[in-house]
């Protein structure tokens, strides 16, 4: 397959992939990493970029999506007054910490075992989105000291090893911690440009041997682009829509389809 022809193939497969998950970013409050790697996964492995370091591509190329989506999210949500600085500005420096302690981590772990991160990880996703409980409290405010000490590096840590935003883990963290659903998910849409920007830094300069074209690094510039476009337009439908659905049911669905993709991943990672 030439140039061309692989980059139409590869165009019609990331347009779908960037339009699912623009509704469902929009629809779930969920990021669309968490849709995106395993795309990416499907649709570069599909095309035949299956090497050693396929998942470091997924992940490089989905936080660098995330880098723009996020940043857009954030001054949408502080134009409302729903962005938490507070909490922003003294989890950053864990956050970033815990972030570039995954790139460099993930930068050098075999594709598979990346896979079974994700998807172990996605699974307890998934089972939080479908059984979760809006009451549940473990405080009753944010944690300060060594506790966020603690929990701010592993909430970047894990979000770089699952190529993901702040949503998936920052927004159960803050209702956990009695922060208010939507300005958890504001702030958290702050998290996520946190964790992003200084890991794809990092993912730029990690090379992978078998690449698409317009590769530069860890990061295809090609699904970039397509993503970005097609999530910029189809999570205001999303959105729309989530006002005419019962958003509970709908978290409950995804929840059970995660959890069935990352199974997959599971089960490929271990050669089955």
């Amino acid at each position: 397959m030439d140039d061309m022809m692989l980059l139409a193939a590869m165009a019609g497969m990331l347009l779908v992939a960037g339009a699912v998950s623009g509704v469902l970013a929009g629809l779930l409050g969920v990021g669309g990493g968490i849709v995106l790697v395993p795309a990416f996964f499907y649709v570069f492995g599909a095309l035949g970029f299956d090497s050693p370091e396929l998942m470091q591509l997924c992940l490089g190329t989905s936080l660098a999506t995330i880098i723009v989506t996020s940043f857009r999210s954030v001054l949408a949500h502080d134009r409302k007054g729903a962005v938490d600085w507070g909490i922003l500005k003294t989890w950053a420096p864990g956050i970033v910490v815990g972030a570039l302690a995954g790139m460099m981590i993930a930068s050098v772990l075999p594709s598979g075992l990346l896979q079974a991160i994700f998807g172990v990880l996605a699974v307890l996703v998934g089972l939080y989105l479908t059984f979760g409980q809006t009451h549940w409290r473990l405080g009753r405010r944010m944690p300060t000291g060594v506790t966020r000490l603690l929990i701010s590096p592993v909430l970047g840590f894990l979000s770089v090893l699952m190529g993901i935003g702040g949503g998936s883990f920052g927004v159960p963290t803050m209702t956990l911690y009695n922060v208010p659903i939507h300005k958890a998910v504001a702030t958290a849409a702050g998290f996520g440009v946190i964790i992003a920007v200084p890991s794809v830094a990092g993912f730029l300069l990690a090379d992978v041997a078998v690449a698409p074209p317009w590769t530069v690094g860890s990061v295809n510039l090609v699904a970039f682009g397509l993503v970005i476009a097609m999530t910029l337009i189809t999570a205001p439908w999303g959105a729309a829509l989530a006002h005419k659905t019962d958003a509970g049911a709908l978290r409950k669905i995804f929840g059970i389809f995660l959890v069935i993709v990352a199974l997959n991943m599971l089960r490929q990672s271990f050669g089955w």
